[in-house]
């Protein structure tokens, strides 16, 4: 029995030397040995591998896939013509030498990331400063993230990183000028909306304008069209009463007369004071008056 639990305790002895000596390094990892807190050798192959027993040896295991860094808060920068634009970024970066990574900031991710972060604001800081409003947001966008990550690649191997991307996520105005920024935008919306009514308005005045003074020439030429109708009319009607009058002067003067009358005589209230005797009355008295006229003869 002695020797069976002395078997028993050697292979567990073994069997833990062993697996502290041996470990897995994954395709999507770096190993890194240590040796009484020396960095000994990175393993960049996967697969099952060998190193003495602790505390002899150690090992980290880093991620060699590529991270994600995201502006952690959002901060405003001044443009070039001094508004403030707040940008939102990202940045993938991953690790290239493990060595220079972990004499820089251990093996823990989250401490370069915290070390980084500044570093690519100040790089935003300086590109964005440079240009305008409309430059970031739409002329020099790539341009701003392309050198962005030009000022990032000699600060990453510092870190033992290199930078795969760039990118620009949002750009906003800074809260406190928004309101600001909306205001100018209705401001010139309602300039731009008041030249368009006074251009229609001056463009309706002249139509209208263009309307009256053809009107005014129609009428013209109607009037003038039917005052010289008028005066030819009345032309041959005066040279058809002068010959009509020249043939029968007394049934001319008796035709005066009653037209005298019809004159005289339109309104039922109309008062006239004469001497019936006058000549106006002529007409009027019966053929045995004094003076009367004879009556006119009928006209064949």
């Amino acid at each position: 029995m002695n020797r069976i639990a002395t078997f028993v305790a050697g292979a567990l002895i073994v069997l833990m030397l062993a697996s502290s000596m041996l470990f897995i390094v994954d395709q999507r990892q770096f190993a890194v040995i240590y040796a009484l807190g020396e960095i000994k050798e990175v393993v960049t192959e996967p697969g099952l591998k060998f190193k003495l027993p602790p505390p002899l040896q150690n090992y980290v295991l880093l991620d060699r896939r590529v991270q994600t860094l995201d502006s952690p808060e959002s901060r405003p920068i001044f443009t070039a013509e001094k508004k403030s634009l707040v940008i939102d970024w990202l940045v993938k970066w991953r690790i290239s030498d493990p060595r220079q990574f972990i004499r820089n900031s251990g093996s823990d991710m989250r401490n370069v990331e915290n070390r980084l972060s500044p570093v690519v604001q100040a790089a935003f800081n300086e590109e964005v400063t440079k240009r305008t409003v409309l430059a970031v947001l739409a002329t020099e966008r790539e341009k701003v993230m392309n050198d962005v990550r030009t000022r990032l690649d000699e600060e990453a191997k510092q870190f033992g990183i290199e930078i795969v991307d760039v990118r620009i996520k949002r750009v906003d105005f800074a809260a406190n000028i928004t309101d600001a920024v909306y205001r100018r935008m209705e401001s010139e919306r309602k300039r731009v909306a008041n030249e368009l009514r006074s251009t229609g308005g001056a463009d309706g005045e002249k139509i209208r304008a263009d309307a009256d003074r053809q009107r005014e020439v129609i009428v013209a030429e109607a009037y003038r069209d039917a005052q010289k109708i008028k005066g030819e009319g009345d032309a041959k009607a005066s040279a058809l009463y002068a010959d009509a009058f020249g043939r029968d002067p007394q049934f001319a003067q008796f035709y005066r007369s009653l037209e005298a009358y019809r004159t005289s005589f339109r309104s039922k209230t109309d008062v006239m004071v004469i001497d019936p005797s006058s000549d106006f009355f002529k007409a009027m008295r019966g053929s045995g008056a004094a003076g009367a006229a004879p009556a006119p003869a009928p006209r064949k």
